[in-house]
């Protein structure tokens, strides 16, 4: 083995370590369990460093309306003013727009377009959340508000029998979603 690749292995270990000593100092007034985890401690250093550098992001992050998110402030027109064809362009261009913001929409396959929109405009625009921008990592939206939903059309065949031996109850029918999407992300 050649001495100089040791000795830059050598080096890397050390700036390693010295970040992750940093990382841990930074994360110090934040501290909980989740830094003391231990699975952390079989990760590889470098993952360890990346895991940190997320959760000082994380802790960092401001909590903002997601409309905020967008500069401009991302606003869109009342669901009761646009007709169902204006709706669905509105509709699409803001799935496309939240997608640019890391935002990701799931389950959304047995709502309607106008039925969609209204949670987007009610419940998405209007939520604080931390905005935290790490590649590879987005803000994802489950758009169910219930068990039967999601066991109805989103659960495959393992989740719904776990979920009703663990529950004790009966499910409902599996059936597919009347509004396919291929919504990005």
């Amino acid at each position: 083995m050649d001495t100089s690749e040791t000795s830059r292995r050598a080096v890397d270990e050390v700036d390693l370590l010295l970040a992750n000593a940093r990382l841990r100092d930074e994360l110090e007034p934040y501290r909980d369990e989740s830094i003391d985890d231990p699975s952390v401690s079989r990760m590889s250093l470098r993952i360890e460093n990346e895991y940190l550098s997320s959760m000082l992001a994380w802790e960092r992050a401001p909590a903002l309306p997601i409309a905020s998110w967008f500069t401009p402030v991302l606003e869109i027109p009342s669901p009761d003013s646009l007709s169902d064809e204006a709706l669905s362009v509105v509709l699409w261009d803001t799935i496309h727009r939240l997608y640019s913001q890391n935002v990701v929409l799931r389950c959304t396959d047995h709502l309607s377009d106008r039925e969609l929109y209204k949670i987007i405009y009610r419940d998405i625009l209007p939520c604080c959340e931390k905005k935290v921008e790490i590649q590879g990592k987005h803000l994802e939206w489950r758009c169910i508000e219930d068990n039967d939903t999601w066991l109805r059309y989103y659960a495959d065949a393992i989740e719904r029998r776990r979920f009703q031996e663990e529950h004790d109850v009966d499910i409902p029918p599996s059936e597919t979603a009347k509004y396919q999407r291929d919504l990005p992300g």
